[in-house]
């Protein structure tokens, strides 16, 4: 398939900014282009004229959306643009204050250059977009042995990579950086794909500063090595950190400047952020050393085109609402009231390990300190079994991962529930082993 002259045109904006950038594009990253001309452009050249009969949208004769009343009269906004089409990257205003929010809850970007962030249909879709960029079939994707399972389904099955992972821990209960390292150094230097996920999913750790500092360098010595490197920072627990010490930033930060031959690229959105899962928006923002107003707006394009040619644009209605609340007056407070829920239900499980040493006998906690979850590790192994003596036996269900892992979401737990769910666990435990 030949390549498009717009997406050409892409290639070559992002070339002659960043030609390491340029190699991390997959196939399907160096053909897809945002349409500048068509139906869109089209629609834009007559926005404003008497008659528009340009694009597919019901209106009414007043020129607003059409509406179902029964529908209309569940939203509390004013107006109905809400029930209109988002353009493919975003509404321009949620995508400015996004970045807004970004660095202020990230100073290590202040004065950095950094995209404006594209929404996506949340992190999923993000990830999937991600895919479809940068990773060609056959592709290694390097992350943590403990991860987010739909990995699997985004990165092996629709895109054709291969998960490629290391120990997380180190028998010191670090964060593995040689591991990290190690699997970058394999093979002759070339193109290095690397996910990251703090708080992680499944375990809830969150890496300290120091540790964070080592992961950059580490990716930073493979990119001097001649390796171009893409890192995806999935970040969808961002700031559900509960310890003091660890880092309360994202690593984007450390990565976002850290080399010309590495492109971070930061997954993240409010589903987790602000408790608002079936939104479905979610925002992806790149970063490099290397980088210029080109770069990033044709890397924006080129996502632009990824999303329109899947799902057309994300939720309207999600992103008029979420602007509606960012800009409210009691949205830090209210923010801040859920997070310290999470707080007290993740100190309650941390200290009843320290307040039951009879759990050693059976199971034993891994790191963690932040995020929705955390895993035991079984002493006997058998995790199904004792998932499923849990259901049958005591009515509690938990996550089996693997033989001996059971993952624990205390973040859907009741406060007053936290001890008997852990009693109820070294209960079956006990049992089975």
């Amino acid at each position: 398939m030949s390549i498009n002259p717009q997406a050409a045109e892409l290639n070559e904006a992002i070339r002659s900014a960043n030609p390491y950038v340029f190699d991390l594009l997959s196939g399907r990253g160096q053909k897809i282009f945002f349409p500048k001309k068509g139906i869109l452009s089209q629609s834009a050249e007559a926005r404003g004229s008497t008659i528009n009969a340009t694009i597919g949208t019901a209106l009414e004769d007043d020129g607003s959306p059409m509406a179902i009343a029964s529908l209309r009269s569940l939203v509390n906004l004013p107006g109905a643009e809400y029930f209109n089409y988002a353009p493919s990257p975003g509404r321009p205003e949620i995508r400015s204050i996004w970045k807004e929010m970004l660095v202020r809850k990230n100073p290590m970007l202040a004065g950095r250059q950094i995209s404006l962030p594209v929404v996506t249909s949340a992190l999923t879709h993000g990830l999937s977009m991600v895919g479809y960029l940068f990773v060609n079939e056959g592709d290694a994707v390097i992350t943590p042995d403990l991860y987010w399972e739909n990995y699997e389904l985004i990165f092996g099955n629709a895109c054709g990579g291969r998960i490629v992972t290391f120990p997380m821990f180190t028998d010191k209960n670090s964060f593995n950086v040689a591991g990290l390292a190690a699997r970058l150094a394999e093979g002759k230097p070339g193109k290095r794909i690397v996910l990251i996920n703090f708080p992680n999913n499944p375990t809830g750790y969150t890496v300290t500063t120091g540790e964070a500092e080592q992961i950059r360098d580490a990716l930073v010595s493979a990119a001097n090595a001649g390796n171009d490197v893409l890192v995806i920072v999935d970040d969808a627990y961002f700031g559900l950190v509960f310890e003091n010490g660890i880092l309360q930033e994202s690593v984007f930060g450390l990565l976002a400047n850290a080399h010309e031959r590495i492109l971070a690229v930061k997954l993240d959105g409010p589903t987790k952020e602000d408790y608002v899962w079936g939104f479905r928006i979610g925002f992806v923002t790149f970063g490099t050393a290397r980088s210029s107003a080109g770069l990033y707006g044709a890397l924006e394009a080129k996502l632009g085109g990824a999303i329109r040619g899947s799902i057309s644009n994300s939720s309207n209605l999600g992103q008029v609402m979420l602007l509606s609340a960012y800009t409210n007056k009691n949205y830090e407070k209210e923010k801040n009231e859920k997070h310290s829920v999470l707080k007290r239900r993740y100190e309650k499980m941390r200290d009843l390990f320290a307040a039951h040493p009879e759990y050693k006998t059976f199971f034993a906690p891994l790191p963690f300190n932040s995020g929705y979850f955390m895993c035991i590790r079984l002493a006997g192994g058998n995790a199904e079994a004792v998932r499923k003596l849990l259901i049958q036996k005591y009515s509690t269900g938990v996550i089996a991962q693997g033989d001996d892992l059971l993952r624990i979401a205390f973040s859907s737990t009741p406060y007053a529930m936290i001890e008997k769910l852990l009693d109820t666990i070294y209960k079956a435990a006990k049992e089975i082993k």
